[in-house]
């Protein structure tokens, strides 16, 4: 018989191997489901003895004794157990209302934002503004920026009560069937007018105090990137 002898407690092949190594591929026979199917519930067996009756009929499977009366389900206690909405999200104290952000992620990865408020999920509501960068009003994630010590004047910028977590979610295409399979081409993203009036007022708010600050302008068009030799952790932003 193969032997699998152990190092400091640490077994020296795996089962896997094991297995292989014994054979017991040979010896072990597998029962398919529809030999499992077709076996009785109750076979006979001899039983030794004068006084015994001889056989004996024993069940394949025994049913368990006991079954509750409610199904009660149990509730899973551990790390990683609740949904992400469900998080208690807090912001680190670098970022404020008004705060320069440098996005690390997405198409606009490497531009510079402003922050305007903290949305009920978690995630950051930014803004380019989209006048003087291109970038729109989006989410982003906080473990996805970099705050920098910049900040704009946010305090007369009143961002509407419909600018929500909803309010980014877009509508869900149709399905294609087979006969329009060929014919239907994917439609391209538009913003709504809706949208495009918030952006223009939420820009509007945001231009005279970014014209109030020498540079600032040019700092937010200019797009983020290391040269050589340069180190993140290094940088004090």
């Amino acid at each position: 018989m193969a032997r699998n002898s152990t190092v400091n407690g640490v077994a020296k092949y795996s089962r896997s191997k094991m297995y292989s190594r014994r054979a017991q591929h040979k010896r072990t026979k597998p029962v398919t489901k529809v030999e499992a199917k077709k076996a009785a519930f109750v076979s006979t067996k001899t039983v030794g003895g004068d006084k015994n009756g001889g056989t004996r009929k024993v069940v394949a499977r025994r049913e368990p004794k006991y079954y509750p009366t409610l199904s009660i389900r149990k509730k899973l206690v551990g790390h990683g157990q609740k949904t992400f909405s469900a998080h208690q999200h807090s912001l680190r104290s670098s970022i404020v209302p008004g705060s320069v952000l440098i996005l690390l992620t997405g198409v606009h990865r490497g531009k510079r934002v402003v922050f305007l408020k903290q949305l009920e999920s978690g995630l950051l509501l930014v803004t380019g503004p989209y006048k003087v960068n291109g970038v729109p009003l989006r989410r982003a994630i906080a473990s996805q920026v970099i705050a920098t010590s910049a900040k704009v004047d946010v305090s007369n910028i009143a961002v509407p009560e419909h600018v929500n977590d909803a309010y980014f979610k877009r509508t869900k295409a149709a399905k294609k069937t087979e006969e329009g399979i060929f014919e239907k081409t994917q439609e391209k993203y538009s913003a709504s007018e809706q949208r495009k009036a918030d952006q223009k007022s939420i820009d509007a708010a945001l231009l005279a105090p970014i014209a109030a600050t020498p540079y600032l302008k040019g700092y937010l068009q200019a797009q983020f990137g290391l040269s050589r030799g340069q180190y993140p952790h290094n940088l004090k932003f």
